[in-house]
């Protein structure tokens, strides 16, 4: 028998290398990438899915197991392995260092003929956009639930994006040998936390460190999976001790299916027999509506149960073509634009239009992965990005395994490649045909919720830094970074701690450029409490041309409404003042206005009103009146009553009931005012206002305190003054930074 022939029958490449191992290696890796895999299926025969979960679900691991047993790699290796190889699909160093998936990795693979392209997804919450893009251009996926965690917050999240996107799923509860292992529970929870008409069709034999193999339901029969590595299966009759069980989780399976497909709701009324392939049509039927999910069991980390899961791939999962995707056209008459079906039966007569869904920097210049949805792309064929109009050619084309690359000549609809060398943003459609104006919608972008200040360790490394947050904020549109000019300092935006902690390790790993993250200022404001007048005369001679310049007026408070504001009035009348000088005095009253005496903030909510003065005909200039003006804002910050203001964030709050009054604590604790309370579904919203300066640090408090399940969103919505103490506290840091002795007797004009 030839290595082809082995390859084509989904002979393993870990029995291959036993066959044969002087040519195990390199070699039969090449063949089995061309032999297999690079062959293009029909429509029928290709998948598109992405497995998601919770963190600590087993995602990777399930991955692993299936590029082995579809002989996509000739060995496993665990996410924590001690061989310090890690998994396939975690190929970033830090990703084997803490064990976790930080970024989405794509493969594609073939089992039973089928060409299935994989995207594997992390499970925290702070890399959540990664599974936002995977999710828009894939067709299916598997989610995955951990036996004895059930459903858990990250679930819930990946669950609204499944839905989102309306993407049909199968679910598969993992991890069934560990100690607490109830997948009744799961399957509970899935119906009451995710609102999913599931039924099981798969049982578990034994549970936890009995975990012997599973039953298939539809099937009516029992598989075990037996060798060293779960690859040889052995069918057998029902254990004897659950046929009642297998019976009674039929007959659910069945009346479930019945509620989710009218075709096979009118057999069971009918008491017609009902076959296995009436059972596995109806499946796919209400699969692909998202009317009704498949749950499988087995434990990836055993090799149990993995198998019959790419099975459920294939005969439940959509193939591109069953799935409806959209276009937008505009047209030029109106400005309006339309919706336009794409086409994804794989015509190369029909104009290639794909999808940019993820950016990364490769070896080469930018890595883009794609999706195409219509038509087919060739190797030195030109596109045109629809957003920006530019024309680009597509000189490498590649499938991706990981980190490892494989040219092809042409893709088709249906397929996930990637090309090197396009500059575009992340959600740009192009098309190969200059005429069409088309674009695809794009993912969704969560708003970042955490903030914190950021500087290098040594000034040296500042173009590294900049070249490093450059590609990062490109290739991850929740990673934000900008400069704050009111505090002076760098301030870099994200979903979590954990977020912005990885992306200061790549940095420093990456670009040799190790950074201090902190806790950012808060933009505070100096404001007057009540109208002061005053009458400042600026005089200077030194010989020739002096200074002289008098500026009579009053400052006054804006109302609440407009304290953020500066405003100037000249109210001056008569020629005591000439008008030519008049933007002097405004420049010197906005120039003092940029940092407070008060604590070194700005100076907000005040009208400067100049109601006189006088001149000189010879000594006053702009720039004299200028001087007067800032001698002005001095006297009067010396005389007047100031106080300071904090901005007030508007949160909203979102979490199971159970956790509704931890979380009213926590908002109280943190000087917040509660605006409204609400409870839908057994989960609260709370809309408070909270000043901005008790916010830091509330994420992991958050989420600690709901098990991970609350999200909050903020947004500015005013200004007010902030609490005595607070005040004080910050005239104090300020003066202690300037080398001022505070004297307690020294009261804060408030």
């Amino acid at each position: 028998m030839t290595i082809v022939t082995l390859l084509s029958r989904n002979v393993n490449l870990h029995q291959l290398s036993k066959l044969r191992p002087c040519i195990y290696g390199q070699n039969v890796r090449f063949l089995a990438s061309h032999a297999k895999f690079a062959e293009h299926k029909p429509l029928e025969k290709l998948r598109n899915i992405g497995i998601s979960a919770h963190i600590d679900s087993g995602k990777t691991t399930l991955t692993e197991r299936i590029l082995f047993y579809t002989g996509r790699i000739s060995e496993m290796h665990e996410v924590k392995g001690k061989d310090n190889v890690g998994a396939t699909m975690d190929s970033m160093e830090l990703e084997r260092q803490r064990g976790i998936t930080i970024q989405s990795a794509a493969t594609y693979t073939l089992w039973k003929d089928h060409n299935i392209n994989i995207i594997d997804t992390p499970g925290h919450v702070d890399f959540t956009v990664e599974v936002e893009r995977a999710l828009r251009v894939l067709d299916g996926a598997i989610l995955v639930l951990c036996a004895v965690g059930g459903v858990q917050s990250q679930t819930l999240t990946v669950n609204r994006q499944m839905k989102r996107y309306n993407v049909p799923c199968l679910a598969f509860i993992n991890k069934l040998d560990r100690m607490g292992a109830n997948p009744k529970r799961v399957l509970q929870q899935m119906r009451s936390k995710l609102h999913h008409n599931a039924a099981f069709i798969q049982l578990p034999i034994g549970l936890e460190s009995n975990t012997k193999g599973i039953i298939d339901l539809i099937a009516q029969k029992a598989m075990y999976f037996e060798g060293n590595f779960g690859e040889n299966i052995r069918e057998d009759e029902i254990p004897k001790d659950m046929n009642a069980e297998a019976n009674e989780r039929r007959q659910e399976l069945i009346e479930h299916l019945s509620n989710a497909d009218d075709t096979f709701g009118e057999l069971y009324l009918n008491d017609t027999k009902i076959t296995e392939k009436d059972i596995m049509d109806a499946i796919r039927r209400s699969c692909l509506k998202r009317k009704f999910t498949p749950v499988l069991v087995g434990t990836a980390l055993k090799n149990k149960g993995v198998q019959p899961l790419l099975d459920a791939v294939i005969n439940y999962l959509p193939n591109p073509g069953e799935v409806q995707n959209y276009a937008l056209e505009e047209k030029s008459d109106d400005g309006e634009s339309i919706k336009v079906l794409l086409d994804p039966s794989r015509d190369d007569k029909k104009p290639f239009v794909g999808l940019a869904f993820k950016l990364e920097a490769g070896r080469f210049g930018q890595l883009t992965y794609f999706r195409c949805y219509q038509g087919m792309l060739r190797k030195s064929e030109n596109l045109y990005n629809t957003r920006t109009r530019k024309k680009v050619r597509a000189q490498k084309l590649v499938r991706l395994h990981s980190d490892e690359m494989e040219d092809v000549t042409e893709v088709y609809a249906g397929d996930i490649f990637a090309l090197f060398g396009v500059d575009c943003a992340s959600g740009d459609t192009f098309v190969r045909d200059s005429k069409l104006d088309l674009s695809m919608e794009s993912m969704y972008v969560p708003d970042p919720v955490v903030s914190m200040s950021v500087q290098t360790k040594n000034s040296k490394d500042r173009d590294n830094f900049a070249k490093g947050i450059g590609r990062f904020t490109k290739e991850d549109p929740t990673l934000r970074f900008h400069y704050d000019t009111d505090n002076k300092e760098s301030i870099i935006s994200g979903m979590g701690e954990l977020h912005l902690e990885i992306y200061s390790q790549r940095l420093e790993r990456e670009y040799n450029c190790p950074i201090i993250l902190g806790k950012p200022k808060v933009s505070f404001r100096e404001t007057l409490c009540e109208p002061c007048e005053f009458d400042y005369l600026h005089k200077k001679q030194s010989g020739g041309a002096g200074q002289y310049a008098r500026v009579i007026g009053i400052m006054e408070p804006l109302p609440p409404e407009r304290n953020t504001n500066i405003e100037f009035s000249d109210e001056t009348i008569g020629t005591n003042v000439p008008k030519q000088y008049i933007p002097g005095v405004e420049k010197g009253f906005r120039a003092m206005c940029n940092k407070g005496l008060l604590s070194g903030h700005k100076i907000a909510g005040v009208k400067f009103r100049i109601l006189d003065g006088m001149h000189h005909c010879v000594d006053s200039s702009e720039f004299s009146f200028f001087q007067a003006a800032q001698g002005a804002v001095r006297d009067v910050f010396e005389a007047g009553s100031w106080r300071i203001l904090e901005p007030i964030m508007l949160v909203e709050i979102v979490g199971p009931q159970e956790f509704q009054g931890l979380v009213l604590g926590q908002i109280n604790r943190r000087k917040g005012i509660i605006s409204s309370t609400e409870v839908i579904d057994e989960w609260f919203t709370i809309i408070a206002e909270v000043p901005l300066n008790e916010m830091f640090g509330y994420t992991g408090e958050l989420r600690s305190t709901t098990q991970g399940k609350g999200e909050f969103t903020m947004e500015y919505a005013r200004y007010s003054p902030c609490l005595a103490e607070v005040q004080e506290q910050l005239i104090r840091q300020y003066q202690e930074s300037q080398g001022i002795v505070i004297e307690k007797s020294q009261k804060s004009k408030n």
